[in-house]
């Protein structure tokens, strides 16, 4: 009788761990539900007192309470949430509330300090490049780069011409649309695009930068908005349609390049993944090293090199296997934390709010759409994959780095970062430089 009541009590106490343990499994984003409220509850406690500080555990609490909050709110909503809506969500949702006094302002400053300190936006570009990169093989690598000029350049034409079209047809005039709706939106973000473009247009003209700027940069957030809608609906298509995606992959595999990725070997440890880890911050310095001496930008310089190192077979196959593990961890567990931080520390909502003119909506959404159909239609004739293509090329009219994080999370396919880079980057680039050059042409 007693062994079958002790029998009983350990019945009983096995099934209240299991249960409890089923509780624990429960996710919001990455973090266990009752780790969650438990961080809510001492992060609200340490605001009421006063104690909220910007260290980076703290910091680190913050933006991963409130990035997985926005995410999970998006993925409850019907119909949006296969549209980006998580991305939309972590990445302006945030900006929306500090502009409406919504937010709590120890919240607000201890973000914003912790962003601006640890510049981690950086290290999280850096980790998803090497990674990335490093966990491609070698042959679709090269032939991805090679091949994604030709729709991103085609796209930029087509969107150009179009994108100024609309919006002269809806009354803008020729050079404002172009120059201050639809080449910003291609400009490459804001430090490597709305920034020197608005310059130069001010040098130009002999006028203020401000207010040029502040109507550049609106252009810029309409077009990522779009771009972030984009990449979301290529996602669902390619979910639907699935012979028109590769799932992450640009071009269309050849057997050989299946059997070598197969063959790849990528066994590794904690210390391939801190070796990957440093390898990461090593290529990122250099990229630093020669904006100091060149001015030449960072994470461009950046993956170059480790394309080359790729290319080369530098990088041992173990420590690929920890670049591997090493971008699945950012792409998984940092992504929308970051784009919380970035929403809170460097989103203007009052720049978007201004340019929430039906007349600017339609421009932009006509550009970025013309700009992803393009590379939807080019892919083929390439040998990538339609899906990828496109959101490669919207990643063109993204917000930079920030920009390309948020449009590759919408679309679920972060492998692209390295090519997006490119779109971004160095299309930005020359886009930047065309646009110049033509406008003091035209003045």
């Amino acid at each position: 009788m007693k062994s079958s009541a002790r029998a009983l009590g350990q019945n009983e106490s096995v099934g209240l761990k299991e249960r409890w343990w089923r509780v624990f499994d429960v996710r919001i984003g990455a973090l266990p539900l009752p780790v969650y409220l438990l961080l809510i509850a001492v992060l609200a406690a340490m605001g009421a007192h006063g104690k909220l500080a910007s260290d980076l555990p703290t910091g680190i609490a913050l933006v991963t309470v409130g990035g997985f909050t926005c995410a999970e709110l998006a993925k409850r909503i019907p119909w949006i949430r296969h549209v980006g809506a998580t991305s939309i969500f972590a990445a302006f949702i945030p900006s929306m509330m500090i502009y409406y006094g919504l937010m709590p302002a120890p919240v607000t400053k201890a973000v914003t300090t912790f962003t601006k300190q640890s510049n981690f936006l950086y290290l999280f570009i850096a980790a998803i490049i090497v990674g990335s990169v490093l966990s491609l093989d070698r042959q679709a690598l090269v032939k991805g780069f090679v091949r994604i000029f030709v729709p991103v350049a085609s796209g930029s034409v087509a969107a150009a011409v179009v994108g100024t079209a609309v919006g002269t047809a809806l009354g803008l005039d020729l050079k404002h649309a172009l120059f201050l709706v639809v080449v910003p939106i291609m400009a490459g973000g804001v430090g490597e695009g709305a920034l020197p473009l608005s310059a130069g247009y001010a040098q130009i003209l002999g006028v203020e930068q401000g207010p040029l700027f502040a109507q550049v940069l609106s252009a810029v957030m309409l077009g990522n908005i779009a771009a972030i809608c984009c990449a979301g609906f290529l996602s669902y298509l390619g979910a639907r349609r699935p012979h028109l995606t590769g799932n992450g992959r640009l071009t269309v595999a050849q057997t050989d390049d299946v059997a070598d990725a197969k063959s790849a070997s990528f066994e590794f440890d904690v210390s391939s993944v801190a070796a990957a880890g440093a390898t990461a911050i090593a290529l990122y310095l250099l990229g630093v090293l020669s904006h100091q001496y060149f001015d030449w930008p960072a994470p461009v310089v950046m993956l170059v090199l480790v394309v080359a190192a790729q290319f080369f077979q530098i990088v041992s196959p173990r420590v690929k296997g920890g670049a591997r593990f090493m971008y699945g961890f950012f792409s998984t567990a940092v992504t929308y934390p970051l784009m919380f931080a970035i929403s809170v520390a460097m989103t203007p909502w009052g720049e978007i709010v201004t340019a929430f003119h039906w007349v600017n909506i339609v421009t932009a959404v006509s550009t970025v759409i013309t700009l992803t159909l393009t590379g939807f239609f080019v892919a083929r004739r390439m040998g990538m994959y339609p899906v990828e293509a496109a959101i490669v090329n919207a990643t063109h009219s993204g917000l930079g780095g920030t920009g390309d994080v948020a449009i590759l999370t919408a679309a679920g396919r972060m492998e692209l970062m390295p090519f997006a880079q490119i779109a971004t980057r160095i299309g930005g680039a020359i886009t930047v430089m065309l646009a110049l050059a033509a406008f003091a042409w035209l003045r």
